[in-house]
């Protein structure tokens, strides 16, 4: 896959990553590099971002979910990717 190629990421960033502003902050970078998807808490206090766009753009929004908002703090991220869907036409907080 090259870089503008369009591609699917799976995000799972554990730590303290809920109730810290981290899905409303997912969102506002994702929109701003043109990513479609979505983020939801999980049960087990972790954050799961799903999203669509181009290689390069979703690379630097997994580079953000390592860091998260300034109030998170981030021990864990996993990652895999996925072929390209189309499946959203916008990027929303669950």
């Amino acid at each position: 896959m090259t870089a503008r190629e369009r591609g699917r990421v799976c995000i799972i960033a554990h730590g303290r990553v809920q109730g810290v502003f981290f899905r409303r902050a997912a969102a506002e970078q994702a929109r701003g590099l043109g990513i479609n998807g979505w983020a939801r808490n999980r049960d087990d206090g972790s954050v799961e971002i799903v999203g669509e766009g181009e290689r390069c753009d979703l690379e630097m929004l997994l580079a953000w979910a390592h860091r998260g908002p300034p109030q998170a703090w981030v021990n864990e991220v996993q990652a895999h990717w996925e072929p390209y869907r189309g499946e959203f036409v916008r990027f929303q907080v669950r």
